[in-house]
């Protein structure tokens, strides 16, 4: 019996939550996934898992045994790394993940960069709005918008966004600018579904750094920050969105911004990995190459959006008729 491949398939199962996603995720046949661990267990004369047709728990012998596992199997593969030179040369898959339109906009570009400086190593870019877990999907390196929830992962800031309300200088010129949150009443919006489910935008009170939340009747929902931006700039009404998604269409003139003193306050941007020790050099070399340039792009993204502050005119008001004096 192959000792290390079963301490493999048992992880992979417990991780998979079943003997088949395991298999799956192995590419191997189910039978031999249970084999294998049924001759893990007859070895070592002990109950290592409890089989239901539900689910899979671990016995207390089982989960002592599935830790030690891990920390063996982690460093047989850190010792392959060091034999393959990943500690020397930057080589290898790098395996990253960042919000879709910031990846597209920002992070691809030097991902395409780096790729040129660095021939041994590939890059799989995973673009996703939700929060992939690093350990449990294999990434290297996630780029995050917010504050970080999972304080065991090392991270490096390079910047911050901020929330911010647009609309076209056209709907400004139609319907005037709002000076307050509260005149959001009196305005069309445009929500974006994936970052205000239930078109809740949220205001930094005057002075103080409490939000205020404020609930705005969407005269156009929709469930991506691009289209709802697109929807901005024909008219339809403002949109509440991160700074980086509209730097780009402010500085060209087709969104301005409202309310700016009323924003909250700016979310921090970090590049995260897990702290691995050694850290494999592909991921270190990374990291260094993409915090300088992401600095870079978010203090750009900050300047443009200050530049463009100055409101835009409101509606030049028709004098009013006068009446006929009656005879």
């Amino acid at each position: 019996m192959d000792r290390l491949e079963a301490m493999t398939f048992l992880v992979a199962t417990v991780e998979a939550g079943s003997f088949s996603a395991a298999g799956r995720r192995l590419g191997v046949p189910l039978p031999t996934v249970s084999r294998r661990i049924g001759e893990l267990e007859d070895h070592l004369k002990a109950r290592l898992l409890v089989r239901s047709t539900r689910a899979l728990a671990l016995t207390d012998a089982g989960a002592a045994y599935l830790a030690r596992c891990k920390s063996i199997l982690e460093q047989v593969a850190e010792t392959e790394r060091a034999a393959g030179g990943e500690y020397d040369t930057p080589r290898g898959e790098l395996v990253m993940t960042a919000p879709i339109v910031f990846g597209r906009l920002h992070l691809l570009p030097i991902v395409n960069a780096f790729l040129a400086s660095h021939p041994e190593i590939a890059v799989r870019l995973v673009l996703s709005d939700r929060n992939l877990q690093l350990v449990d999907e294999h990434i290297d390196v996630a780029l995050r918008i917010g504050a970080l929830a999972d304080s065991s992962m090392v991270a490096t800031q390079v910047g911050t966004v901020s929330r911010v309300v647009c609309g076209s200088p056209d709907y400004f010129l139609r319907h005037g600018m709002p000076h307050t949150p509260a005149e959001l009443a009196d305005h069309a919006c445009v929500n974006c579904e994936a970052e205000s489910p239930a078109a809740v935008w949220s205001f930094r009170a005057a002075g103080r750094r409490a939000l205020v939340p404020i609930t705005v009747r969407p005269r156009l929902s929709v469930t991506t920050a691009e289209a709802a931006m697109d929807a901005a700039m024909a008219g339809v009404g403002l949109t509440h969105v991160l700074s980086y998604q509209a730097a780009q269409a402010v500085e060209q003139g087709r969104l301005q911004l409202a309310l700016r003193a009323y924003e909250p306050e700016p979310l921090p941007v970090n590049l995260l990995h897990t702290g691995q020790k050694p850290l494999p050099l592909k991921t270190r070399s990374f990291i260094e190459f993409a915090a300088m340039r992401l600095r870079s792009v978010l203090a750009g993204d900050t300047q443009r959006l200050r530049a463009r502050a100055a409101p835009a005119p409101r509606p030049a008001r028709r004098p009013a008729k006068r009446r006929a004096k009656p005879p």
